[in-house]
């Protein structure tokens, strides 16, 4: 169990968590403990918060936990982000989009996403930062958010033909999360929720809907999923949890 949430840690962040050898199927058996991560990350956010907000400005407070959350995360579900928006905006074909998606620049799609995302991220967080709201909302938000990779693996194949993982991989990770990852990432994701049941609740249920749509969405465009396509969807339910939280009802 330790071992598999250390190389959770270490797939998902820039902490330290030891040298951990592992293959895809560790990382993908590690995907139930991705809530808990998660979890951990919001932690250090509400603790960024509590420092920086009696000292700065709530939008300064706002931008420095964004620049944070790319820096502790190496922006990789940022740039799963816009990696999706330029193959899903630009390509014609499956395989243009795949193509695309692959490609390490950036597109006027994805630099677009990017700026959605971070406005939208800054412009909730200074909402909330000096608010009750600010620590159930930081503490969900990416805890729900790689749910939701684990939610769209497990109900979604992967969408590259397997010679793509690599030579020395045997698959993507996300050929090995099932059934048993997504029940224990949900119990995970549950005890982040639910202390404000009816926000909590409401937004677990939208992310849910969200995230199948999206998921839907790719298995029609690509033939499935692909770590780009689950990190937009990180992206685009941090983003919501931060809204609905920062909406006045």
């Amino acid at each position: 169990m330790i071992r598999q949430f250390l190389i959770a840690v270490s797939f998902l962040t820039r902490l330290p968590a030891g040298t951990v050898d592992c293959s895809a199927k560790d990382i993908g058996r590690s995907a139930r403990w991705f809530p808990l991560v998660g979890g951990m990350l919001g932690a250090i956010y509400v603790g960024a918060a509590k420092l920086l907000g009696p000292s700065f400005p709530p939008l300064i407070t706002a931008v420095l936990i964004c620049a944070l959350d790319a820096l502790i995360t190496g922006a990789m579900h940022f740039d799963g982000l816009a990696d999706t928006a330029d193959g899903f905006g630009g390509g014609r074909t499956t395989e243009d989009v795949l193509r695309i998606m692959r490609d390490h620049a950036i597109g006027s799609y994805g630099a677009c996403a990017l700026f959605l995302a971070f406005a939208l991220k800054i412009a909730a967080l200074a909402t909330l930062v000096n608010s009750a709201k600010a620590l159930p909302a930081l503490l969900l938000a990416p805890a729900l958010g790689r749910w939701t990779a684990v939610f769209s693996s497990a109900i979604a194949g992967y969408a590259r033909p397997e010679q793509d993982d690599g030579p020395k991989s045997v698959g993507s990770p996300t050929r090995y999360i099932g059934r048993v990852e997504l029940i224990v990432a949900s119990l995970i994701t549950a005890a982040f929720a639910f202390p404000r049941p009816w926000r909590g609740g409401t937004v677990w249920v939208l992310a849910a809907v969200a995230v199948g749509a999206w998921t839907a969405r790719s298995r029609r465009r690509i033939g499935g999923v692909t770590g780009d396509t689950l990190g937009a969807g990180i992206e685009m339910t941090e983003c919501l949890v931060l809204i609905v939280y920062a909406a006045n009802f």
